[in-house]
């Protein structure tokens, strides 16, 4: 900030959610009906408070608080996160009030999710990386709550998970802010900026990097780290799922913009490293979707590709350099239009829960025959986030796209190699098709095929309750108009959030609906047409005697990494080898304190020498010349001397 002003307004959306939980929690003792409308009116007004610094450049400072105080800012991009915010955590707050209609520790639910809310709004306002470390933590820790609700032994396994991942990545990330503060003397976005904008060689600054980057990563879901979403997001009730998926997991993609915008700026480097873990995490994310039979779990390894997505977008803004106008506007407005696809997304899975108790698709499979508004609603969610054209995944799709295409010909004016960039957009095609695959597949369960042995209702009166039924289709019908209007609603987002992210405007309008954009997305949908009719219906589904359709689960069970590899390694090999070492460590130490007594404390006869006395005395029996004392003490020295040596040797080994 170039000038601290300090708005009062901004404290207020950070900590008034956080007090109004504390509030909630004591109302909630007494009378539960007024806690819920009390959350309501606190996210209400959070929300209202957030519209309001809509075109104000605002400010705050807090000076002294936790040494280097708090610092927050509301220009731009993070004016449209603090409106973001407010909305989705309102309207998943009124679905809350019928998901949990028959539900137990309500009072520590809205408790924990009104503090997450504030300390989601402190990340995504934050103008300096001590700051965002501040709110990330707390907000670790408020989350963990709401995935472990349920506390059955899976969900409170998946919370562990959860926290063990945040824990970690939050140290190595405080490991690479202490390097960055002690090289530069400043955490502050903006004079971040200012100093790298300058600094022609960063190779130095690789490592804190990627130190800053783990932590964030990890939040994001990035693989490999990605080993806590699929369960948690898949055991968390259905609110908090699209709260994860929404917002969450989007303060780690903002901690990696942040990073490369203020820190790597055009660093190409830099955005090869992105590059790389988006493409595989968008991949692994779609490949595992399209194996899950659980509703939910497809939902979060969607989640998890489309993080990918948007990393690649991230990526191709240091590759490109000053020409990431498509790149910063399409990672700007995927981050945006997936947390709209999957607000609608995992509540309608909630309606599904709430009715039915289950996700096996197997078991839920026809529930949305007879329901035409339920499925409606989520048909507009597929085809968002399938990238079809007139709605709004196209359009950002599209610039991720383009930015891949436009590199891919300056590599070829420039007479190099555009084989690695080519293969890129391969995939990146091809995981769109993935998409329209797997969210098929879950369309077609759902509201498709038949059931011959349908579960019991087990809710009372219509499956969904009309102000539920007003929430989704609003939101449903939001998603077609912003991808038929893209002029009015996304370019101009983009535009408000390019500031941030360094970006300079783009040179022309994009033709989104020119044939030439319009390929990618004809592709990917052949490519999903493919996937789904020759690869899921006649291996992953089968029909049984009657001639049902059954879902099978073909994922090997080694695959799973938190299992197979970072369970053992983190409970069993590392302990092993720091117990070995620690038993080593002691032996040395006392065979090296053993041998300093001797060496110090007794002459060559093996008699004790005062140590009041010892070399520099004129201790002397009568025999021995005390020149032989220090002939000793030099020897001594000399042991020491090796003994150090081999201990430096270890520490570093």
């Amino acid at each position: 900030m170039t000038e601290v002003m300090n708005n009062v307004l901004l404290p207020f959306l950070v900590f008034f959610p956080m007090i109004g939980g504390l509030i909630g929690y004591i109302i909630g003792r007494r009378n539960q009906g007024a806690r819920d409308f009390w959350a309501m009116a606190v996210t209400l007004v959070v929300c209202i408070g957030a519209f309001l610094l809509m075109g104000r450049e605002e400010g705050y400072a807090a000076v002294g608080i936790c040494g280097l105080g708090l610092q927050m800012e509301s220009g731009g991009f993070q004016l449209i996160l603090a409106v973001l915010t407010g909305v989705i955590w309102f309207l998943t707050t009124v679905f809350s009030k019928e998901y949990f209609a028959q539900d137990k520790n309500l009072n520590r639910y809205y408790l924990f999710m009104l503090l997450t809310e504030g300390a989601t709004m402190g990340i995504f306002l934050s103008a300096d990386f001590f700051t965002t470390f501040i709110f990330f933590e707390i907000m670790s820790f408020t989350s963990f709550v709401l995935v472990m609700h349920d506390e059955t032994k899976e969900a409170m396994k998946a919370a562990k998970t959860y926290l063990a991942v945040a824990v970690l990545g939050g140290l190595v990330t405080l490991m690479g802010l202490f390097m960055l503060y002690q090289k530069t003397g400043t955490l502050q976005m903006n004079e971040l900026q200012q100093i790298f904008s300058v600094m022609e060689d960063r190779s130095a600054y690789y490592c804190i990097g990627v130190l800053v980057f783990f932590g964030f990563a990890a939040k994001a879901g990035l693989f490999p780290l990605h080993i806590w979403l699929p369960k948690a997001y898949t055991l968390a009730p259905a609110p908090a799922s699209a709260l994860l998926s929404c917002l969450l997991t989007k303060t780690g993609v903002f901690g990696a913009m942040a990073i490369t915008a203020k820190i790597f700026l055009y660093d190409a480097v830099w955005g090869n490293f992105v590059l790389i873990l988006g493409v595989i995490t968008m991949l692994m994310g779609a490949i595992l979707a399209v194996f899950s039979i659980n509703l939910k779990r497809t939902l979060a390894c969607s989640s998890m590709s489309q993080i990918g997505f948007i990393m690649v977008g991230i990526a191709m803004q240091g590759i490109l350099g000053e020409h990431n106008a498509l790149a910063a506007a399409g990672t700007l407005l995927h981050f945006i239009n997936h947390s709209m696809l999957k607000l609608v997304l995992f509540l309608s899975a909630g309606v599904v829960f709430m009715s039915l108790k289950e996700l096996d698709l197997n078991k839920i499979k026809g529930f949305g025959r007879d329901k035409p508004l339920l499925k409606g609603i989520f048909l507009m969610a597929l085809l968002g986030i399938g990238g079809i054209p007139l709605w709004n995944g196209y359009i950002s799709k599209t610039l991720l796209h383009e930015s891949i295409v436009e590199y891919i010909h300056l590599l070829e004016e420039a007479g190099q190699s555009a084989a690695y960039m080519q293969m890129v957009e391969y995939l990146f095609l091809f995981a769109g098709g993935l998409t329209l695959a797997y969210m098929t597949k879950i369309f077609v369960a759902v509201f498709v095929d038949k059931n011959p042995n349908p579960l019991p209702v087990q809710k009372k009166g219509p499956y969904m309750s009309k102000v539920n039924a007003v929430i989704l289709t609003v939101c449903a019908l939001a998603l077609p108009v912003c991808g038929m209007l893209p002029y009015m609603t996304q370019d101009r987002l983009a535009e408000l959030g390019r500031g941030f992210l360094g970006a300079h405007a783009p040179e022309h309008a994009v033709e989104y609906f020119a044939w030439v954009n319009l390929k990618g997305a004809v592709i990917s949908l052949a490519v999903g047409a493919v996937v789904y009719f020759l690869f899921i219906r006649k291996v992953l589904m089968r029909r049984d005697a009657a001639g049902n359709v059954v879902y099978l689960d073909r994922w090997p069970k080694w695959l799973d990494l938190e299992e197979k590899v970072y369970r053992p390694l983190l409970l069993t090999v590392l302990p092993f080898i720091g117990g070995f070492f620690a038993r080593l460590a002691a032996t040395l130490t006392d065979g090296f304190i053993s041998i300093l007594r001797m060496l110090i404390f007794n002459d060559d006869n093996g008699r004790v020498i005062p140590p009041e006395d010892k070399y520099f005395s004129a201790y002397t029996d009568g025999e021995t010349d005390k020149t032989v004392y220090r002939e000793g003490f030099a020897r001594s020295l000399l042991m020491i001397g090796i003994g150090l040596a081999v201990a430096m040797l270890y520490i570093l080994v």
